[in-house]
């Protein structure tokens, strides 16, 4: 099976929670209550739509960034933000 690399930007709203948009994969836009909770909504989303992009016989977009160095990320504390580093 092929593996897909994709920007994941999370958002932290005012109110509360993260708003999570897919830059490849424009038709996704999810929430989740808290940062975690936003990776699991962003990945059941990208898993959903590639699988629907593979049964409609579609292409499934390319990630331009994905074609660099991968980003790893790491926390020290669950309410700050990611440190991102290279692999």
């Amino acid at each position: 099976m092929a593996e897909y690399g994709y920007t994941v930007i999370y958002d932290q709203l005012a109110e509360g929670g993260y708003q999570v948009l897919v830059t490849a994969l424009p038709g996704i836009v999810t929430y989740g209550r808290t940062l975690e909770e936003a990776r699991e909504m962003a990945r059941d989303a990208i898993v959903c739509h590639i699988r629907g992009l593979i049964k409609d016989g579609e292409e499934i977009p390319e990630e331009p960034l994905a074609k660099k160095r991968p980003l790893v990320e790491s926390r020290s504390r669950s309410d700050e933000w990611p440190e991102l580093t290279e692999s």
